[in-house]
């Protein structure tokens, strides 16, 4: 079985949001290597975090020297209307499509009202895959995914903000089962230990997670970590999805756990 972890974070600098995990120092692509051989996993999308800024030159350079291990969704400002950029982005080699963080009270308008039109219809006209964190947001999303029928569009975190655990992180579930109805919306089944106040296997979100599989089906959903803010090993964060959704069947897990991805950002070789 292929596994294709949905997101993990590299960086050239520190910033105090890494150090619980990884200590004061950045983390790059050997640091993600060795995390992989030791858990299994044989691919990462890799996503530049939010404090690197619009720089995505830590995850590009990982993925040039090692193609058959990474690739990137990149970060992309969307305050800056540019679609001659969104139009060639996947020219860039190592680039599978964009990754936005609209969480903020500065980038929700991207996401609640029509300032990014302009984007997303950019990005359907490229084939771009896109993205998008944006938890408390899934009524814009479910606007834009009907508004851009073409548009690839995936949802970080199950659309969970920071901090949410046990049944607060799902509250929003039933809107969350809503959007399956859009056909061009996949879900990032990714960061699931952080959701829970239980120890493994968390058993109390289960219920909420077998919902998400049985709205969506394997094909739309992406298994993923965000490796850096994990509260257990990343070998756990595997065995959780293999061993205890026993809801999900081979050809399930064999879907989710990479194939669902490498097909929806065209990551066939």
């Amino acid at each position: 079985m292929l596994i294709v972890d949905s997101q993990v974070h590299v960086w050239h600098r520190d910033d105090p949001e890494s150090k619980p995990r990884h200590g004061d120092r950045p983390f790059g692509r050997t640091d993600v290597l060795a995390e992989m051989r030791a858990a299994n996993v044989d691919r990462a999308l890799l996503v530049p975090p939010y404090w690197e800024g619009w720089d995505n030159s830590a995850a590009v350079d990982a993925a040039r020297l090692h193609p058959d291990k990474f690739r990137v969704m990149g970060r992309f400002d969307v305050s800056v209307p540019n679609p001659q950029a969104v139009a060639t982005w996947l020219a860039q080699p190592e680039m599978l499509g964009i990754r936005l963080t609209l969480h903020t009270p500065q980038m929700r308008p991207y996401v609640s009202g029509e300032a990014a039109d302009w984007f997303w219809d950019a990005a359907q006209k490229a084939g771009l895959p896109v993205m998008v964190h944006a938890p408390g947001e899934l009524a814009g999303l479910e606007r834009i995914a009907r508004k851009f029928p073409a548009l690839q569009l995936a949802i970080d975190h199950l659309a969970i903000g920071r901090g949410a655990k046990d049944a607060a992180a799902f509250e929003h579930l039933d809107d969350l089962l809503r959007l399956a109805s859009c056909a061009n919306i996949s879900v990032k089944m990714s960061a699931v230990p952080l959701f829970s106040s239980e120890p493994y296997p968390h058993r109390g979100i289960h219920p909420y997670l077998r919902a998400v599989c049985e709205a969506y089906g394997p094909r739309r959903l992406f298994w993923g970590t965000d490796l850096t803010r994990l509260p257990c090993s990343y070998r756990v964060a595997v065995n959780l999805f293999l061993e205890e959704f026993t809801w999900l069947d081979d050809s399930d897990l064999e879907w989710i756990m990479g194939r669902a991805l490498c097909e929806w950002s065209g990551w066939t070789s």
